[in-house]
């Protein structure tokens, strides 16, 4: 499917929103982006999560350290052979490519360690479907602005009041409000339940964020933003941002705004 045509997400819009030259590369052009240690750390680390509330909390703490262990070495001996040089992988801080992907190991085993001692301890409420389904990387679509919009939910969690909170996952320091209030919005559509507010665990902190009161924002305010996003692609338009933030750009190597004086 076309860039043109596929339904919207998320990531989609505000990658756009922040450069729209870089969604062109990564979406258009198909560049291939530079592997990152934080990308299988994220995914490695949710897959375990997602195991572990599957099982009822039953799992040992060892068992979702092995899934986050076996996910996150198949991810990164497979980027591996794409690239080789470590050198040239996204770096972290002050640690290189090659150091931030044996640093990600050892945290991504330690945070998921944590979480799981901290569900058992907490007991966070998953709300399930109508049909019975935990709430766990639920799929939506649903239109906002005329757009068909789609993504994962981590999780739904029934909140003390008896409503439902969309819960994301976090293992960087990167949080979207806009994702959250997506989620709302997209489980009012679909399950016509109620929803007051959002939050995210933060594996870096082992806590949960305050909560986000979700009232604020409409779906027509949303779909605005979708709106405007599907129209720029459609139109061929896609601005370039060169900046600070073209050091931390996954396919600066194939664009031609991009200078290490950016």
């Amino acid at each position: 499917m076309s860039i043109e045509n596929q339904p919207r997400s998320v990531s989609q819009t505000k990658e756009y929103e922040d450069c729209g030259w870089r969604y062109w590369l990564r979406r258009g052009e198909r560049v291939t982006p530079r592997p990152a240690a934080w990308s299988h750390h994220g995914t490695a680390f949710h897959s375990a999560a997602e195991a572990f509330e599957k099982s009822d909390r039953t799992m040992s703490t060892e068992e979702a350290v092995e899934i986050f262990s076996h996910q996150y070495e198949d991810m990164t001996n497979a980027a591996l052979d794409v690239e080789s040089d470590t050198d040239r992988w996204m770096s972290a801080g002050r640690y290189s490519g090659g150091e931030d992907i044996e640093r990600r190991y050892v945290l991504g085993q330690e945070q998921t360690a944590y979480y799981v001692e901290w569900s058992k301890a907490n007991g966070p409420a998953i709300w399930r479907t109508p049909e019975g389904e935990p709430g766990l990387e639920l799929y939506f679509m649903v239109e906002l602005g005329g757009v068909m919009v789609r993504g994962y939910i981590d999780q739904l969690v029934t909140a003390k009041d008896g409503a439902v909170r969309p819960r994301d996952l976090k293992t960087g320091s990167m949080k979207s409000k806009f994702q959250l209030q997506t989620y709302g919005v997209a489980v009012r559509q679909v399950y016509g339940v109620e929803v007051n507010d959002a939050d995210w665990y933060l594996a870096k902190d082992g806590r949960l964020s305050r909560p986000v009161k979700l009232g604020q924002v409409s779906a027509a305010e949303l779909g605005e933003r979708y709106a405007d996003m599907d129209a720029g692609v459609k139109a061929g338009r896609f601005p370039a941002s060169p900046g600070f933030g073209c050091r931390f750009c996954d396919v600066s190597h194939a664009c031609i705004f991009f200078s290490d004086r950016t």
